[in-house]
């Protein structure tokens, strides 16, 4: 229990190597509210704790012998349920194995590789104490949402004048499966640019663009500074940088930079949704889904103000509510949408 009486997040550290488990303990010795109660050197080992122990939240790494992460984790979410964290890596493919871990169930990741190669404790500690306090409030039945579900046909649009010059979309934690159960089902005949911020570490927003490219109808890429928007194809911004759009006579274009550098996030979906409604008026339709935190909440107010439209992911079926709840708490918002209904609402809105 914790000083004020609460229960401890109970966490089963799962990882074949004995000093990465050594230092993901030392993480939570200063941490009030979280306790290891068991580690696991491989995936048969840590199904059978999970099955005994019940801990709330598992940290997974994806590179393990006798049962690798991915084949353990599809375990878990089948037998098990149990929110999972994986540890990951950009090396040996693991940008995409992480997509595929998200997709399997797992409701974050954390990249440690990113201190140059080796476990920096004080750069991870903090991203993954925060992010494991999130997966301990998450329903698990929100993970399985996907499982075993045929990818639905894209819905067709109809052919008449539309008001909508772009589309915006700002995720989170959760972002990669949701956009994946969009964009699989917007037509190749989609005739407006869609941009999108999606929160990731540096390296991995271009594997995300990739595999959404070759799932889809429309064509998926990360943007490029200055090159110009196209009709019917997707941007997704790159890690590190902010994403914005500016006019060039009829045309809009691309513009990546650091700036605002104060932003908790970069790129941000704030900025992203604010050069928009500079650049296109009440011409845009945005959508904030699944996150955590506030990013959105401004730009959906200049959005907003500048006449377009702004929708949320519902509650009943974001991972995180977070980033939708600022946005409602902020703006009147044009609709509260379920996941499966957000590309449906893409097509006959614009």
């Amino acid at each position: 229990m914790t000083a004020n009486g609460q229960r401890k997040i109970r966490v089963l550290v799962v990882d074949d190597s004995a000093f990465v488990r050594r230092a993901i303990i030392r993480m939570f010795e200063t941490s009030s509210d979280i306790q290891v109660i068991d580690v696991a050197s491989n995936g048969e080992m840590a199904i059978d704790l999970i099955k005994s122990l019940k801990p709330d939240v598992v940290t997974l790494d994806v590179k393990m012998p006798v049962l690798d992460g991915l084949s353990a984790l599809e375990r878990i979410m089948k037998e098990c349920p149990t929110p999972v964290i994986m540890l990951s890596s950009l090396m040996e493919k693991g940008g995409d194995n992480t997509l595929r871990a998200l997709e399997l169930g797992a409701v974050d990741f954390v990249d440690k590789s990113a201190a140059g190669g080796a476990m920096d404790i004080s750069v991870l500690a903090r991203e993954l104490i925060s992010k494991i306090r999130m997966a301990a409030q998450v329903d698990v039945d929100k993970l399985r949402v996907g499982e075993g579900r045929e990818v639905s046909p894209p819905v067709q649009v109809v052919a008449e004048k539309r008001e909508t010059e772009v589309v915006l979309i700002g995720t989170s934690t959760g972002g990669p499966p949701a956009l994946q159960n969009i964009l699989t089902r917007i037509p190749a005949s989609f005739p407006c640019p869609i941009l999108i911020v999606q929160h990731m570490p540096a390296g991995f927003t271009a594997p995300l663009a990739e595999r959404l490219n070759r799932l889809c109808a429309v064509p998926v890429k990360e943007a490029k500074n200055d090159e110009a928007v196209m009709p019917g194809t997707v941007y997704i911004a790159p890690a590190g940088s902010h994403l914005k759009l500016k006019r060039e006579g009829n045309h809009l274009r691309v513009v990546l930079d650091s700036l605002p550098e104060g932003t908790l996030h970069r790129p941000s979906v704030d900025v992203l949704f604010e050069s928009a409604a500079a650049a296109c008026g009440g011409k845009i339709l945005s959508f904030v889904l699944t996150g955590m935190g506030r990013d959105g909440a401004t730009g959906a107010k200049a959005v907003k103000d500048a006449g377009g439209k702004v929708f949320i992911e519902s509650e009943k079926t974001c991972i995180v509510f977070g980033m939708p709840k600022a946005v409602m708490d902020t703006v009147n918002i044009d609709g509260e949408i379920l996941l499966d209904k957000v590309a449906e609402t893409m097509i006959r809105s614009f």
